[in-house]
């Protein structure tokens, strides 16, 4: 047998179907096999693939134990005399593996070899070559010389940055996420050290690799996708934590005397230089911009009143006591409509903050006219002063976008304008998987595959010319039709600002990633569920603290409309501590949407209750909730079930 394709997966299983769809395709022009280790992934992985993909060896363990171990266990059941370890979110061309064996093969020096890989945007990722991690070289990196000197073969020597992208050569580290190596010097070297769970066993084999007189290369022959479909991300402290430990671990084992020390310090100092930033951007984005938002909407407020009152009205004094309550009033209120509007969701959009800001401002302006003469105070501070706040918000979110504080989705919103590279045949099939996720509506239409073909809206391979007629913002290659070799070609050369998403023509799965920098984004039939919109779920969970303080505030009446009202009582806290949700799924069940216990089954029966419905009458009552939820149902049930709610 000539290779063994070794893929590790943990909760990634649309990333993988499109990954295992690929590996198929190159593995018909070569001899494999193909064997996949499950790292007790929580999204029922195995029980997704195996049915699809009944020729590929799964191994199932019952926890994470880490990269490393996993590709270990792969290895132990491999045939081939080549060993491919491979990402579950790459993408490779159909002539992949036998380009890398060729290459290989005409160069009996070659231990191990590495390819070009390119995100999904088609940009080339740097990690696809890289040298062994120095004092210097980490200086350089983290000083940020690196980047200031691409091309320079001293400062950005971590990843080779002199060298040409597009021509083959020796280099020293190659990315765990493709890697293919020769049986035999595996069995020389020793396969991965189990010591790294996760990050940098990719660099201790490459190093041990060439210590044992073989030479890693970088081939440019070949091109493959890495999506970044990871749950590890970069921004994270734990990405921090187990990147640098791995660095220093490395360090320890291999180097030895005062350049194992000075490295050590420079990788401590990267730690909490890198922590510092994590904690500071983590602070931002969960706490801190909703309290710097409030100081900034009082401030507004407050400025735009001493002008007022000095400049343009200096016959009215108006009461700091009054201004005292008034202010801060106008900042919760702004604060709670920027939450329901969407301003704190992971992606800052414009939009939100205009349409929070509006809806603020006009329900502040009617709300004045309804107050008492002596609370009153000029209409012209809460305009004047909302729209200062919403220039110094509009300022903020700007800074933080472009120090990557915050995630721009500003672009997504023209998401809305989507096309299809397919034949006829995969476009409907492609269109009906969008709309079981609720995304059909997006598409503008087809780009045939064949020039002859002119039913479709423009020809696949002309997206320039396609783009000056038709605004798009994403295109989805469907292969089957295109091979995976065509469709890579394509997005390395996409225009700017389009992104690339793929579909294996049969699948159930659409797979993307923005950046590098950004976990991968899967489309599938689970997206389709209005529950899991963060919207609808801050909708719910309003009704839910409403409806408590409802029932707290008007307690003693609830002891003659409620059955078991002391029940009734306890429910209310447990909601308002968000510890149960007033209505939600009749079981439990792990594939959809995430929800608290319930009080009310969707059915309108209490939970607590033994159901005379079948476990599959309710399994499927459960999905039709969490597919077409509207708060108003809701607020229906809860009508219907009041005096059940205790």
């Amino acid at each position: 047998m000539q290779v063994s394709v070794i893929i590790v997966n943990y909760n990634v299983k649309h990333f993988l179907e499109q990954c295992l769809c690929s590996v198929r395709q190159a593995l018909a022009l070569t001899d494999g096999e193909i064997i996949v280790v499950d790292n007790d992934s929580s999204d029922k992985s195995l029980e997704y693939l195996e049915p699809r993909f009944p020729d590929v060896q799964f191994i199932a363990n019952n926890e994470n134990l880490g990269f490393a171990k996993a590709c270990n266990q792969g290895l132990s059941k491999a045939r081939g005399r080549y060993i491919l370890f491979l990402n579950p979110d790459t993408i490779i061309p159909e002539d992949c593996l036998q380009q890398c064996i060729l290459f290989i093969e005409q160069h009996p020096d070659a231990g191990a070899v590495g390819v070009k890989m390119l995100d999904g945007s088609g940009y080339f990722l740097k990690e696809s070559k890289r040298a062994f991690p120095s004092p210097m070289t980490s200086l350089y990196k983290l000083s940020g010389l690196s980047k200031l000197f691409p091309r320079s073969a001293t400062f950005s020597r971590y990843h080779l940055g002199h060298l040409d992208e597009n021509k083959s050569n020796e280099v020293d580290v190659l990315a765990g996420a493709f890697m293919m190596i020769r049986k035999e010097v595996l069995d020389k070297t020793g396969s991965f050290d189990e010591t790294f769970f996760m990050y940098g066993e990719d660099v201790d084999l490459s190093y041990r690799i060439q210590k044992s007189g073989y030479k890693n290369y970088y081939f440019a022959g070949s091109s493959i996708l890495h999506f970044k479909g990871e749950s590890t991300r970069k921004g994270s402290m734990n990405y921090v934590r187990m990147f640098y430990n791995a660095m220093s671990i490395f360090v320890k084992k291999h180097y030895g005397g005062s350049r194992a020390g000075l490295f050590n310090l420079l990788i401590h100092l990267a730690i909490w230089f890198r922590a510092g930033l994590t904690a500071i951007g983590n602070f931002v984005r969960r706490i801190g911009l909703p309290l710097i938002d409030a100081g900034l909407i009082f401030l507004s407020f407050w400025v735009v009143k001493t002008l007022w009152s000095q400049y343009i009205r200096s016959d009215i004094q108006y009461e700091n006591r009054l201004l005292w309550v008034a202010f801060p009033a106008f900042t919760a209120f702004y604060l709670i409509t920027a939450y329901y509007a969407g301003l704190y969701d992971r992606w800052y959009k414009r939009s939100e903050l205009v349409r929070s800001s509006v809806i603020a401002t006009l329900v502040l302006l009617a709300g004045y006219a309804l107050l008492p003469e002596q609370y009153r105070f000029s209409r012209a501070i809460v305009l004047f002063g909302a729209l200062l706040a919403f220039a110094l918000i509009s300022l903020l979110r700007w800074i933080l976008v472009k120090t990557y504080v915050l995630n721009n989705g500003n672009d997504k919103e023209d998401y809305l304008h989507t096309v299809i590279a397919a034949s006829p045949e995969e476009y409907a099939q492609t269109m009906q998987l969008l709309k079981d996720a609720g995304l059909h509506k997006r598409v503008l239409g087809r780009l045939a595959t064949h020039k002859a073909d002119e039913t479709g809206i423009g020809y696949w391979m002309d997206l320039k010319q396609v783009l000056n007629v038709i605004p798009f913002r994403e295109i989805i290659f469907c292969s089957g039709t295109l091979s995976y070799k065509e469709i890579i070609t394509v997005i390395n050369s996409l225009p700017e600002g389009i992104v690339a998403k793929l579909h294996a023509s049969g699948s159930s799965s659409i797979v993307s990633s923005d950046s590098k920098d950004t976990s991968g984004e899967s489309v599938s039939k689970e997206n389709g569920y209005k529950l899991a919109d963060p919207y609808n779920k801050r909708l719910k969970r309003l009704i839910d603290i409403s409806f408590s303080l409802f029932g707290l505030l008007s307690f003693p009446i609830q002891l003659f409309l409620v059955k078991k009202p002391g029940r009734f009582f306890q429910n209310c806290m447990k909601v308002l501590a968000a510890q149960k949700t007033w209505i939600g799924y009749a079981v439990s069940e792990k594939n959809l949407p995430q929800l608290r216990t319930a009080v009310i089954g969707n059915n309108g029966v209490n939970v607590a209750t033994t159901y005379s419905f079948s476990a599959e009458s309710l399994q499927m009552m459960d999905y039709w909730y969490a597919r077409d939820y509207e708060p108003s149902t809701d607020l229906k049930l809860l009508w219907k079930s009041y005096r059940k709610q205790g």
